[in-house]
């Protein structure tokens, strides 16, 4: 029996001594099934009850079953449905299979004709969702903010997925503008904690002697300024989330007292003796190697390694392929609608430029750009003029006529060998000279292409992202490649 636990069937049959023979056929196996004899009762279950399949009688007291049948395609209904009747004309099947039916069956059927067109029809459905979340998984383009559906990116969609029903702790880390507060606010929003606030607070910003009260709150007269009780962001997060970025800038002396609340879940708000006990989840960020900070001093080692208990890292755009114009090009689309601009695309000299840059500010700084075109200019198309610096100059630069040196051609000039009429004797053509000849004039393809991409890669000046786009390959073809250089 291929059906894993209990699958859910609605038998529409309006005899009662053949419900009870198919009700008996069932008895003992996997399957849990709710009868009902007429149309009415049966649409009234299928709305306000869960089913994976039916078992459907098309001639009903009440109404015909294509009824139901189509009521079930036009909610879009997740239910696979299999047509019971006496009566086997052609033009009815036709009819059933075409509002959705997955099979047909003619009464009277056996147990077996019975169990095994519900076991087919249920490992076709269960393969069919399979194949569906794997392409969902692929193909997504927006997932909880982020834009991009590049490989490093769907492996942090998974991660996202994996980690958000979890109570572990998670650190984030990636350069600066790469969407670690989005991906902070992806986790929490994907867990059971939604419904609760997500609160955010970078450690970064705030003065040093203010942070612990930011963090934990404090009491009336506390500090000069504390003119009244104040609730920290670890009470305000209470059963959600508390993000805690650039937390590689907390001072050494509050590290401490964080730990003390991790491990125990309860805090002390400045001034204050009174211990309280939070129910939060901790989630934190750093554009800082957080291994580098504790070997430099900077990060206590038993913070580390009860914050690092989920890794995550993003990707910096310059190694996510083509997300680089996906997301550019969501920026466009929503900026020229704010400020009613008519910008539609951007042009092919423009879509080179922006997939060659290397975008040191990262998604941050690509929002910054495509705001301002949009604010400073208008028309269709976003021409190379319109690129504020540094990227106006940029194409220019990185393509001009290499004046020092030309590259070396990939496959050396070839002289055929002399003809076999001019040849002496003794010459022996297969394993003589000219096959020596030969391998040095003709080389393996795998050589020719290992030097097109590192000629290429030197002449975008090691840009990887860039080489590929003038290579019309993939940028992940080439780390692959050169990682299979490197273990040969």
């Amino acid at each position: 029996m291929p059906v894993s636990d209990t699958t859910r069937v609605l038998l529409i049959e309006d005899d009662a001594s053949m419900a009870a023979v198919y009700r008996s056929y069932l008895t003992g196996l996997p399957y849990h099934v709710q009868h009902e004899s007429n149309g009415r009762d049966a649409m009234s279950a299928i709305d306000n009850h869960v089913f994976d399949g039916v078992l459907l009688d098309l001639t009903l007291p009440d109404m015909n079953g294509l009824e139901i049948l189509k009521h079930i395609k036009e909610q879009e209904l997740p239910i696979e449905v299999i047509v019971t009747t006496g009566d086997c004309s052609m033009n009815t099947a036709i009819e059933a299979m075409r509002l959705g039916a997955k099979d047909y069956l003619v009464k009277p059927f056996s147990k077996d004709r019975l169990l095994t067109t519900l076991n087919n029809t249920f490992e076709n459905q269960k393969l069919k969702r399979i194949v569906e979340t794997y392409q969902e998984e692929i193909n997504r383009r927006n997932f909880c903010g982020f834009i991009g559906s590049s490989l490093p990116m769907q492996r942090v969609y998974q991660i996202i997925d994996s980690a958000a029903s979890s109570r572990a702790t998670i650190f984030i880390t990636g350069e600066s503008g790469t969407g670690k507060e989005v991906c902070a606010e992806a986790i929490h929003q994907r867990s059971d904690r939604n419904a609760a606030p997500f609160i955010a607070l970078n450690c970064g910003a705030i003065p040093k002697d203010l942070i612990e009260s930011e963090i934990f709150g404090h009491v009336k007269g506390a500090f000069t300024g504390a003119l009244s009780d104040r609730d920290g962001a670890a009470k305000a997060a209470t059963k959600g989330t508390l993000f805690l970025d650039e937390i590689c800038e907390m001072e050494l002396s509050l590290q401490s007292k964080l730990l003390r609340f991790l491990q125990t879940g309860t805090l002390q708000k400045v001034g204050s003796d009174k211990v309280e006990k939070v129910d939060v989840r901790i989630l934190c960020a750093s554009n800082k190697d957080p291994l580098a900070e504790v070997e430099a001093g900077n990060f206590r080692e038993d913070l580390y390694y009860r914050l690092h208990v989920l890794p995550i890292h993003i990707p910096p755009l310059r190694e996510r392929d083509n997300d680089i114009l996906e997301i550019a090009n969501s920026f466009l689309s929503q900026y020229a609608k704010e400020e009613n601009k008519d910008f539609q695309r951007f042009d092919p000299a423009t879509e080179s430029i922006l997939a060659s840059y290397e975008w040191p500010g990262n998604v941050r700084q690509l929002q910054n750009v495509i705001r301002n075109i949009v604010v400073l200019h208008n028309g269709e198309n976003v021409t190379p003029d319109m690129l504020p610096p540094p990227l106006n100059n940029t194409l220019s630069s990185r393509l001009a006529p290499q004046t020092e040196a030309s590259p070396q051609p990939l496959v050396t000039e070839f002289t055929p060998p002399q003809s076999l009429a001019d040849k002496p004797n003794d010459f022996d053509y297969q394993r003589g000279s000219a096959q020596n000849s030969l391998s040095s004039l003709i080389r393996p393809i795998a050589d020719i292409e290992k030097e097109a991409i590192e000629a290429a890669i030197d002449l975008c000046d090691g840009n990887i992202p860039m080489a590929a786009h003038y290579l019309q390959i993939s940028a992940a073809t080439i780390y692959r490649k050169r990682n299979s250089w490197k273990d040969n």
